[in-house]
């Protein structure tokens, strides 16, 4: 049983970093590099909480419809990692403003924010600790499939998940499809590789950078809300995320930016985070240095990668390189 509660842990931690690289993946293939993910997704989860918290004390616990329940998070979720997408299409695509400084702001700005809404949250909730808990709006979120408790093990491992675990699958599996087989992907890849060439075939660059990175955006912040209504249960606290945005970003790299590969990147990456709880006798420096290993495996990736020099291993050409279509 130690390693099926292992399987779901690695799975639970994973799904987060899958929705945040796969956002990612998508906002690269353009050829922009939105180092605001981490923000991204701290402005997803305090939208469903700001939601879900405006919901469920507006009705009761008692009196919630289950399809507004999650409804109602989702929307908002939605709308605030769009808005974030937005502003930084608007400054880098627009403006043409540092790709790299946007990001970084973009992720300051973010935090801020979710602690700003979270701070005023916990003071309307009127809490005892500094923590909001929206337990009926998770029960909701993390409804598994009915018939997992009947498969045993196989069913605890594969079908004791959340709708929004599949989701993250799914849309990794279709954003991988999207890049490879279809018309639409093929013009975003070419307006990340040059975009003075897709300019001149005729595609419109500013749109496709526009639309790949709110898309991007809006699935990073997915990731936001699935941390807090799944692997949080609900509860809120400033500055509890972690650096689970960063992974998101180092495991683009060890994908090889690839949203297919990055589903068994995720995992691995789940699995390392909470290895060190499974291992006995270890000291405190040894569970610090195995919380190392994700950011050391996507050095050593990016290493091998540079090495073998593989086109189709290799970031865009034209990410982060600002478009001036005057200088085509």
């Amino acid at each position: 049983m130690s390693l099926v509660m292992f399987l779901q842990r690695m799975v639970i931690q994973g799904i987060p970093l899958l929705f945040g690289s796969t956002g990612e993946i998508i906002t690269e293939k353009s050829g922009h590099l939105n180092l605001g993910i981490p923000g991204i997704m701290y402005v997803g989860a305090i939208g469903g909480v700001i939601g879900a918290f405006m919901y469920e004390t507006g009705v009761g616990p008692e009196n919630m419809v289950p399809a507004l329940a999650i409804l109602i998070p989702f929307i908002c979720s939605v709308a605030m990692s769009l808005c974030m997408g937005l502003i930084y299409c608007f400054l880098t695509v627009t403006l043409r403003a540092n790709q790299n400084v946007t990001g970084l702001a973009l992720t300051t700005f973010g935090v801020g924010v979710g602690n700003f809404f979270g701070g005023s949250l916990i003071k309307l909730s009127s809490a005892d600790v500094p923590s909001i808990a929206l337990s009926a709006t998770s029960n909701y979120f993390k409804t598994a499939l009915p018939f997992a408790d009947k498969l045993g093990a196989v069913g605890q491992v594969l079908f004791s998940y959340s709708f929004l675990a599949y989701a993250a699958i799914i849309i990794a599996l279709v954003a991988s499809y999207m890049l490879k087989k279809t018309r639409v992907g093929l013009h975003l890849r070419a307006v990340g590789e040059s975009p003075a060439t897709a300019d001149a075939a005729g595609i419109n660059v500013t749109r496709y950078k526009y639309v790949a990175t709110c898309v991007g955006s809006i699935i990073a912040g997915l990731g936001g809300l699935y941390y807090i209504m799944d692997y949080a249960c609900g509860v809120w606290s400033n500055n509890g995320f972690g650096d689970r945005g960063w992974l998101s970003v180092a495991l683009v790299i060890f994908s090889t930016w690839k949203p297919d590969v990055a589903i068994l990147g995720s995992m691995l990456f789940g699995a390392l985070l909470i290895i060190q709880n499974y291992i006995p006798n270890l000291t405190m420096s040894a569970q610090e240095l195995i919380k190392m290993t994700p950011y050391l495996v996507t050095i050593i990736v990016l290493v091998i990668v540079s090495a073998r020099n593989k086109r189709e291993n290799q970031p865009p050409a034209g990410l982060g390189l600002p478009y001036f279509r005057e200088e085509r």
